[in-house]
């Protein structure tokens, strides 16, 4: 093995968008500090090839602004993002990004050389092509990593990779959703990836999307939604949400299944690349973060980016949150007068978890509360996202304020909160007003008749005159029957809009749960910690009015002995 004798301030293991990131900004401090030896380790300087991190929202280039690295946009052939249409039925919605708000799609990999060269470029950043293979702990506190093991592409006389090692007073994990050192870093601290889904994504050349610099969510039926962005002057991403198990055959599910429910003018495109490519996919997890300071967590080490925090990548939230990451991390560290000072560094780590929740609480909860409504085939969810269309049909600040929730400008979950429960209510409204469709049937004319004092489980609410209307066959559908709701309905809806209005908590409040809870389920020590401190007030209160009740009897009984003989309280006399 080859020794180096290299010790760093700070090691970075991931030179992808969190980490090539990090390394710049922490090169970039104010003058009265010295500047900070740095190493970013990445286990292949090749340009990566991946189907995610492709769409940057507007609150991320607003990150990137902030760490002086907007430049890393341009010269890699990226295309502006002004906001998104959502295809639903045959019908579209326009969704623009608020007044002087923009995102930017791209290649991931033209993306990640950029911000490796602002690496590179940095004072004092040296990065090391090698793959990290095991932490170092130190041998006096076994809680405590001072660096990395690695073996470097280059080999020794014995045709071996040499092996090395690099030690540094703070280590920081960055290696992506499919880090391993997660557990380590964590121990019983962290959670364990929950896949929901699978996006399976191929290109699309020359099209023409339904709004031109605008990314496109398909709703389609059967399946996850479909999301399409254009990533450079000639190519179009085109993700699907496959859900678990996957079929054996993707490309026949594909084209039989899903094909045929988008616009035709993707059609042939669609075919061609699926006829011309392999498709691939990526799993959509869920990874809640938490914070990094537990009992179990291993000191002088920290992670970052999807290593730590991940959510379902329909929103293009997770480079917005990443960056953002960066930018709040850098903050905390700047003032850090000596990274080997565990308790420092952890009380940092805890400020940091909490500065970020604006951001990623929204972003989080988001993703998959939008992938709930858009991707569930359940008649409840189906009366949300009807409603949810009809919300955006509105305009205005039904509009304005859940894009700017999903660009990363607004960093609220209150007012996420407020809007998905204004979709909830309206939603409920129209199920009670609107004209809704009712599906076919070739049953006979009295059928029909009983069919309509009653909506069907597969009845959609009737999209508005504001909506333009895209076919997506050539075949001609039967026509459509839509019905209003009568009085005599008012009783079955009015019981469907409890069990809607019980849906929509049931989407919300389990995410909302999962950013409040600053600890994992495996994490005992926490959770029972958390209890006794959440009991014994509620203990504590609970004893205190029930010694006041009886001191209050007690009284009673001294001041009016006659009533308390008779059994009757104060009040009754």
């Amino acid at each position: 093995m080859s020794i180096t004798d290299s010790h760093y301030d700070i090691l970075i293991v991931g030179a992808g968008i969190a980490g090539s990131a990090l390394a710049h900004a922490l090169s970039d401090l104010p003058s009265y500090r010295r500047p900070l030896r740095i190493a970013l380790l990445e286990r292949s300087l090749a340009e990566p090839d991946r189907i995610v991190g492709e769409l940057l929202q507007p609150g991320g280039v607003i990150a990137l602004k902030q760490l002086g690295l907007e430049w890393t946009l341009e010269g890699i052939d990226a295309v502006p993002v002004k906001g998104y249409c959502i295809l639903k039925d045959g019908q579209q919605v326009h969704i623009p990004y608020t007044e002087g708000h923009e995102g930017r799609s791209f290649h991931h990999g033209k993306f990640v050389m950029k911000l490796r060269e602002a690496a590179l470029k940095a004072k004092g950043v040296e990065v090391i092509e090698a793959t990290v293979t095991e932490l170092i702990e130190d041998p006096h506190d076994a809680k405590r990593i001072i660096g990395v093991h690695a073996k470097k592409p280059t080999t020794t006389e014995g045709g071996e990779p040499e092996k090395v090692q690099y030690l540094a007073d703070l280590v920081v994990i960055a290696d992506g959703c499919f880090s391993n050192f997660r557990t380590a870093v964590m121990g019983a601290s962290g959670f364990k990836p929950v896949t929901r889904s699978h996006f399976v994504g191929a290109v699309l050349e020359d099209v023409t999307l339904p709004i031109p610099q605008h990314g496109t969510v398909a709703l389609v039926r059967g399946s996850g939604p479909v999301l399409l962005y254009q990533i450079s002057e000639h190519d179009t991403r085109i993700l699907i949400d496959v859900q678990q198990p996957l079929p054996q055959d993707l490309p026949a599910h594909i084209l039989t299944n899903i094909v045929p429910q988008l616009p035709e003018s993707l059609h042939a495109a669609v075919r061609t690349a699926i006829a011309k490519d392999r498709l691939r996919r990526m799993p959509n997890s869920f990874l809640p973060a938490v914070e990094q300071n537990g009992h179990s967590c291993k000191n002088g080490i920290l992670l970052l980016g999807d290593a730590w925090n991940m959510r379902h990548p329909l929103t293009g939230g997770g480079m917005t949150v990443a960056l953002n990451d960066v930018v709040l991390l850098r903050d905390q560290l700047i003032s850090m007068p000596d990274f080997r000072d565990a308790k420092r560094v952890n009380q940092a780590l805890k400020a940091w978890h909490w500065a970020r929740k604006p951001l990623s609480s929204t972003v989080n909860i988001l993703a998959f509360a939008l992938y709930d409504l858009f991707g569930a085939e359940d008649d409840l969810l189906e009366v949300l996202r009807a409603g949810c269309f009809a919300y955006f049909e509105r305009g205005g600040e039904c509009v304005d304020g859940p894009v700017s929730l999903l660009s990363g400008v607004a960093k609220s979950p209150y007012l996420l909160f407020t809007h998905f429960f204004s979709v909830a209510f309206y939603s409920l409204y129209c199920l009670f007003t609107r004209p809704r469709l009712v599906t076919p049937s070739p049953s006979s004319s009295s059928q029909k008749s009983k069919s309509s004092l009653q909506p069907t489980s597969k009845s959609t609410l009737h999209p508005t005159s504001k909506s333009t209307f895209q076919p997506t066959s050539k075949s001609t559908p039967p026509k459509p029957t839509y019905i209003t709701p009568t009085p005599l309905q008012y009783p079955f809806l009015a019981l469907q809009s409890l069990r809607v209005f019980w849906a929509a908590i049931l989407v919300f409040g389990p995410l909302l749960w999962s950013e409040i809870r600053w600890w994992s389920p495996s994490d005992t020590r926490r959770r029972n910690r958390v209890v006794v401190l959440a009991v014994v007030p509620v203990v504590a209160a609970v004893g205190f009015v029930g010694a006041v009740v009886l001191k209050t009897w007690s009284l009673q009984a001294e001041l009016f002995p006659e009533l308390a003989v008779r059994g009757v309280g104060v009040g009754s006399a």
